[in-house]
């Protein structure tokens, strides 16, 4: 479930996290003792701007010397507590990668060492990829072009998704079926366009149009570059006629706000069925291509596949073949030479994110190697950088969290009986992954070739498409991770009912084993919280002990939790970003309740602690509830490019950082009575409208 839509049904810390583009080749040896070092000073006062009153902005006083002082990195599109631990550990990485290549060592062939050592040489000699231009796909792009019927186009799409994992027209992932969450179910999704979401066809302010226009002009330069031999007038009416079928296609998609709902999004067909509905797909034979062989499947989104069958067949047939076309190029145009990478970055990073610059090449190929083999090279991250002590403490805060929210259930007064007995039940049941899988995936069919990039690029797209195919109507393994070891972020899976915390996060700002308390539980401890409580919001309280997605709350409560959930939307619309744009109160709903449940619970736990208890012991003059306030704020610092805040505003359910920590703590007393909020304060909010959920 690695695809577009997966952000909706795992929740996730943060979205903005390892994001892969391209960069020029450098050779660069790092300084060991640059990463490694025993920390001592947990809360930086040089960081905070003491000027500002906690209780008229406490995000600023908490970090505004930081935010005044720090620029974001050319090579980054945001700069802050996430991306700098992000940076710290692809560096840790490096290392490894130096210690594997830099030495003439040789390694037995299909070894975990051999793979990640070659995959690495293969993608850092730009000299080799860029010699080959684009090569690589000629033979793929050569099949297409003999196309003769749209029945022969699907087909291709479908040898496509058996061979590269990518069906253009088509998206799938095989996973717990939502309704029965023991059995593996294949799900097809919405896709079949470019552009980051589906507004970005319709909106029309300035920077939208302008966002259309650049992408006709990338659309002509990406077909251009495959040695096209139309002329600039051919090339514009191609790229018109793509943007004019993406535009229909996305009329047919769910809105960011509506890709929330798990039960619009939950649809089962009988195949015969979805032949009725859908004739000119010709499933049957779909699906037996894909070496499917079940009599239902699952769809989120039946309204495009419907508006895809109507089209496929009174579209002409060149305008898909010109639209599979580009989007093929465009999606292997990282793994390409320079010219092609160079394009997709001036368009998707420098133009819709801010990103003024590529980052070193080395970097992207890590993040290549973590997301193609990641359990390999997460093998090798843990073995060096994570200690079973890690591990140990963090289980021990993940169960102190977990008894105080038991309590805080228990005690609900706007809960029946009934829904907190499920509740606690639910809660109970939960199952905790810290730092590392209990099994490692090996990648046996993986073939890895340092003298080739784009096959062996071909040989892990190819084993994630067989690996996800002999997943379906077999039972789920629930010992298996969604998320790499070396990851910095964390989620709540609800068909699995499990929180996971990849080793990438446990480490400071977050996490560290010579902190106190305080800093722990404001830095983890919310951490953990907040993807517990995704169990019990919006969403995920539709879900039951077990996974599924089934009502086990009593009407009357269910009509209590949405009254409560207007007050928290309520809230969060009212937050003003940038100078005439607004958080979208209700496509953030879900993380702003486990946010504001996370700091409760965080603080709550803490409050058990003997540091928590002895609030009269300062360290560096802070009372251990100032640092563990201090401590929430810190892991949210940061600061973005305005293109890419105004691009998240659109589609990310998560708000902006400033709105995460002043949100949260605006609603708890226990904030009130450590900074002696009052009435006449910003951070004031009168008792009746507070979140106060769980």
């Amino acid at each position: 479930m690695s695809r577009y839509l997966w952000i909706f049904s795992i929740y996730l810390l943060l979205s903005n996290v390892w994001s892969l583009t391209s960069g020029l080749n450098k050779k660069i040896i790092l300084n060991k003792n640059s990463i490694n070092s025993n920390r001592k000073v947990f809360i930086n006062k040089n960081d905070m701007d003491l000027t500002i009153s906690p209780a008229k902005n406490y995000f600023l006083y908490a970090n505004g010397l930081w935010l005044n002082k720090t620029q974001i990195p050319p090579s980054e599109t945001s700069w802050g507590e996430f991306t700098i631990l992000d940076n710290n550990i692809r560096k840790k990485l490096k290392l490894i990668m130096d210690d594997l290549t830099l030495h003439n060592k040789t390694y037995v062939n299909g070894s975990l060492q051999q793979k990640v050592a070659d995959l690495y040489i293969s993608g850092i000699h730009m000299g080799k990829i860029n010699k080959l231009g684009y090569t690589p796909i000629k033979y793929i792009l050569d099949q297409l072009k003999i196309i003769k019927n749209y029945t022969e186009l699907i087909n291709f799409l479908s040898d496509m998704y058996k061979n590269y994992n990518m069906g253009y027209l088509f998206d799938f992932y095989v996973g717990a079926d939502d309704k029965n969450s023991s059995v593996n179910m294949i799900n097809f999704q919405q896709t079949g366009i470019d552009l980051p979401e589906r507004d970005y066809y319709f909106r029309n302010d300035p920077t939208s149009k302008i966002i259309r226009e650049k992408y006709l002009l990338y659309i002509q330069k990406i077909l251009k570059l495959t040695n096209s031999s139309k002329n600039l007038t051919e090339l514009t009416r191609m790229a018109d006629d793509i943007l004019s079928l993406e535009t229909q296609l996305a009329a047919s998609h769910r809105t960011p706000n509506e890709l929330r709902d798990p039960i619009k999004n939950y649809n089962s067909f009988q195949i015969d069925d979805l032949q009725k509905l859908m004739p000119n797909i010709d499933w049957p034979t779909f699906l037996k291509h894909i070496m499917v062989n079940m009599t239902t499947i699952l769809m989120g989104q039946p309204d495009y596949y419907q508006l895809l069958d109507r089209l496929i067949t009174t579209q002409p047939l060149d305008i898909w073949k010109n639209k599979i076309k580009f989007s093929i190029v465009n999606s292997f145009a990282s793994y390409l030479s320079k010219e092609f990478a160079d394009a997709k970055f001036d368009f998707y990073q420098r133009l819709i994110k801010g990103q003024k610059q590529q980052q070193e090449r080395w970097k992207t190929v890590i993040t290549t190697i973590d997301k193609s083999i990641g359990d390999l090279l997460g093998q090798l991250f843990v073995q060096k950088y994570f200690p079973l002590s890690a591990k140990q403490r963090m289980l021990e805060m993940v169960n102190n969290l977990q008894q105080v929210y038991h309590k805080r259930i228990e005690k609900l007064d706007w809960m029946s009986t009934e829904t907190k007995e499920k509740a606690l039940e639910k809660l109970t049941a939960i199952t905790k992954k810290i730092g590392y899988p209990e099994k490692w995936k090996t990648y046996d069919s993986v073939i890895i070739d340092s003298q080739n990039f784009f096959l062996n690029i071909k040989s892990v797209l190819k084993y994630a498409f067989n690996e996800m195919i002999d997943k379906v109507g077999k039972p789920v393994d629930r010992t298996e991770w969604d998320m790499t070891t070396p990851t910095v972020n964390a989620y709540y899976n609800p068909l699995n009912n499990e929180i996971v915390f990849p080793a990438g996060i446990l480490q400071f700002p977050f996490f560290d084993l010579n902190a106190d308390d305080a800093i722990n539980y404001g830095g983890i401890g919310t951490v953990i919280g907040h993807e517990m409580t995704h169990g019990f919001d919006d969403s995920g309280r539709q879900y039951d002990k077990d996974g599924n997605l089934k009502q086990w709350w009593t009407k009357e409560d269910e009509n209590k939790f949405k009254e409560k959930l207007k007050v928290i939307i309520d809230q969060y619309n009212k937050f003003k970003v940038l100078d005439d744009q607004y958080v979208n109160g209700q496509l953030t709903l879900g993380e702003n309740i486990a946010d504001n449940g996370g700091v409760v619970i965080a603080y709550n736990a803490f409050k058990l602690t003997k540091q928590g208890q002895e609030n009269n012991v300062t360290i560096d003059n802070f009372t251990p509830d100032q640092r563990f306030f201090l401590s929430y704020a810190q892991i949210w610092r940061g600061k973005m490019t305005d293109a890419l805040l105004l691009s998240l505003l659109k589609k990310d359910p998560h708000a902006p950082a400033n709105c995460r920590v002043n949100g949260p703590l605006s609603n708890l007393p226990a904030f009130y009575q450590t900074f002696n909020v009052t009435s006449h304060d910003d951070m004031y909010r009168p008792s009746e409208i507070r979140v106060n959920i769980w």
